[in-house]
């Protein structure tokens, strides 16, 4: 029965976060994709601007034949319509079905465990520790740039980061969960919960401090507002992500447990078939 129930749970954080995704694609191309669009057209001047400066010798004899091989070399495999619609679209319903299934199983983990909360409390809880935990810690330390504002040398140890922040994010949020149960008996849930988040804010406040900075992570000049505007953007989205889904989440997973322990019920002897029996 315990199987059915994570099993039944994983389809419905998948379902959720299906959700979810559409809802967050929808704040992402109307609220992201100007500031995006935005980013692309501060990178093209740039670009515009450096060919303008450069040195007339270079488009002497086979210039314009050189010119035309770089310009179908960086040509767009993908089109910025599609890439701003179908793509962004692809890529948020997928992300949102895969963290939805993780969610779930980290809810049915920590039903019952973090305290005598009721499914929606308890999807609640998920939906919340999971924004901060995944996203908005790991954001503080490295927030989100737009695209190809930052040195292009230097992306795979930008995101080799930002993953390992995501990853210690994580393990602290265990360990302060893990602490607090422990403190618990001892200081009372409140005081234990109190411990345990101070402890979590100083260890990420070292992990913070230890771990290197993205200091190539925007390029000199580049506009503050826009890069504010696209930093807002993200961090919308990934709140109306987890905000739809712990609410979705919670209703079915309510439902789903309500369910289970009315045929639970109905399965066991009633106690006056048992003492009659006996």
């Amino acid at each position: 029965m315990y199987a059915s129930t994570v099993r039944g749970l994983l389809v419905r954080g998948m379902l959720a976060g299906l959700i979810a995704a559409l809802f967050a694609f929808a704040v992402a191309y109307v609220v992201g994709e100007p500031p995006v669009r935005g980013s692309i057209a501060v990178e093209e001047a740039a670009a515009a601007k450096d060919t303008a400066s450069a040195p007339s010798g270079h488009a002497g004899h086979g210039g314009d034949a050189a010119s035309g091989e770089a310009a179908e070399e960086e040509e767009e495999l993908v089109s910025r319509p599609v890439q701003s619609t179908f793509g962004l679209a692809t890529g948020v319903l997928v992300y949102g079905v895969a963290l939805g299934g993780i969610a779930s199983l980290a809810f049915s983990f920590a039903l019952g465990r973090v305290g005598g909360f009721s499914p929606r409390a308890t999807a609640a809880l998920t939906g919340a520790g999971a924004f901060v935990l995944v996203y908005l810690v790991p954001f503080l330390k490295y927030p989100a740039t737009p695209p190809a504002v930052g040195n292009p040398d230097t992306i795979g140890q930008r995101t080799t980061l930002f993953f390992l922040m995501i990853l210690l994010s994580v393990l602290l949020g265990v360990g302060a969960i893990i602490l607090g149960r422990r403190l618990a008996p001892r200081l009372g849930n409140w005081n234990a919960t109190l411990a345990a988040g101070g402890g979590f804010i100083v260890a990420a406040a070292l992990a913070f401090v230890f771990l290197p900075d993205n200091s190539d992570a925007v390029q000199p000049g580049f506009p503050a507002a826009l890069l504010w505007e696209f930093r807002v953007a993200s961090l919308a989205v990934q709140l109306v992500l987890w905000t739809v889904f712990a609410i979705v989440f919670g209703v079915l997973a309510q439902r789903l447990l309500a369910a289970r322990t009315d045929a639970d019920r109905a399965d066991a002897p009633a106690p006056a078939a048992a003492s009659a029996l006996g």
